[in-house]
């Protein structure tokens, strides 16, 4: 069943075809890579096979990263949320949490907001026991972001010859921070 949760300003839904353009000008923008070691994508084939991409984790593990809507302009502004990732640290797969948001969205709390959301979902619906991130060690914003939300620092990683920092929070922690 598709899911969608709202906040006072934002939708959280399935990525859809019809983001195509909004996928297209995330995965465009320079700025938004910055820390990501990716190529930057130049057609709106690249940005077909991203949504299929994204579309296909719903399929096989029931959850993947979640368009992120403004409501007072019903834009695509990112996506944010959780999947399951199987690359990034190889000894192990876990529950991630992302977030990528256009430039011009940047510094309005909108990760934050979304973090906030997905943390919930994840301890509250999926009843997961751990959520994990990562978070090049130069992108401040991203690092910040992970430890308001309540995440705490493990360790630093290389993941593609680049520096990251690793974080994790258990459902006690959350549920501790969030006085459940």
């Amino acid at each position: 069943m598709p899911i969608t949760i709202e906040t006072d300003r934002l939708i959280l839904r399935e990525i859809e075809d019809y983001d195509l353009q909004g996928v297209f000008e995330l995965y465009s923008q320079p700025e938004v890579h910055m820390y990501l070691g990716e190529e930057l994508v130049k057609s709106m084939k690249e940005a077909e096979s991203i949504i299929d991409y994204i579309r296909n984790q719903y399929k096989q593990n029931g959850i993947g990263r979640w368009a992120v809507i403004e409501k007072e302009t019903n834009d695509f502004i990112g996506w944010s949320g959780l999947k399951i990732e199987d690359e990034v640290r190889e000894e192990m797969d876990y529950y991630d949490l992302g977030y990528r948001f256009k430039k011009e969205y940047w510094g309005k709390g909108i990760a934050t907001e979304t973090a906030l959301v997905s943390l919930k979902f994840g301890f509250q619906e999926m009843n997961l026991t751990n959520i994990y991130a990562g978070a090049h060690v130069d992108n401040i914003g991203s690092n910040k972001v992970l430890k308001k939300v309540g995440l705490k620092f493990i360790e630093k990683f290389e993941y593609e010859s680049m520096p990251h920092n690793w974080y994790g929070i258990t459902k006690q922690e959350w549920q501790e921070k969030n006085d459940m």
